[in-house]
């Protein structure tokens, strides 16, 4: 079922977002050779509670390995959902900063990769494919369109420039829960469910792009996935509604 939200609703989720938008400002600038990804998820925790929301992954159990940790930190060829550790980034990473919270009742989650120091031109072509995959996909979640049409925009703009699209997660639905219907994939299948976009939905639109092959697998953890071929791969993220007037990237820090 898609829950329509009314513009009351909207407004509280663009406070939860702005928190989200504001905190990852904040990581992004923390990431440095030497920091940890223990660090920075213990900076997000802090910010969170700082500014009176509550971590939105923690705790979160989809299947029968709760996430243990308020921030996701994917690391080269990891493609989402990395666990905070002791690891320490290295110049030359490339850095997945996926991140969700809490507040008044609605959730706001968004995600970018960013880089420590001097990535190589294949990992900075990455980047920016990723992220203007995103905004393609945003750019056509207009009134009177489909998810399908979403899809489309990410995946042209992904195998366009050469890189694939992972295909065994998606964006979805966001409200009062974390992942609503619909699902919002970043490719288009034959029978896959087409909703017509209507007022007052709001989405996460999320497309994970990798270097090589679109295949992954999940590491022992039972959360952490990693590129089938070990290449690279780059995620971005926002938290939008469909209006009237176009979308409203309710996660981007220009829409305070």
């Amino acid at each position: 079922m898609i829950l329509l939200k009314s513009p009351e609703e909207l407004a509280l989720m663009h406070k939860a977002n702005m928190i989200v938008a504001e905190i990852l400002e904040e990581l992004a600038a923390a990431v440095k050779p030497g920091v940890t990804t223990g660090e920075l998820d213990r900076l997000a925790e802090d910010l969170t509670y700082r500014k009176g929301a509550r971590p939105a992954f923690k705790g979160y159990k989809p299947h029968d390995v709760a996430y243990p940790k308020t921030l996701c930190v994917s690391v080269n060829e990891e493609i989402v959902h990395g666990i905070p550790s002791g690891r320490r980034l290295k110049p030359g990473d490339i850095v997945g900063l996926d991140f969700g919270v809490v507040y008044q009742g609605f959730y706001g989650d968004a995600a970018r990769t960013v880089p420590v120091g001097k990535i190589s031109d294949r990992a900075e072509r990455l980047l920016r494919v990723t992220r203007a995959a995103l905004y393609a996909g945003i750019e056509r979640a207009q009134v009177g369109d489909r998810i399908s049409d979403i899809a489309h925009a990410v995946q042209q703009t992904a195998e366009g420039a050469g890189f694939s699209v992972v295909t065994d997660f998606a964006g979805h639905g966001i409200g009062r829960s974390l992942h609503e219907d619909p699902q919002v994939p970043n490719y288009v299948r034959r029978g896959m469910p087409n909703p017509r976009l209507q007022e007052g939905m709001a989405l996460a639109i999320e497309p994970m792009i990798n270097e090589g092959v679109s295949e992954l697998r999940i590491l022992d953890d039972g959360w952490t996935a990693v590129t089938a071929d070990g290449k690279l791969s780059a995620h971005f993220e926002h938290s939008i509604a469909i209006t009237a007037r176009g979308p409203w990237i309710l996660s981007e820090v220009a829409n305070v």
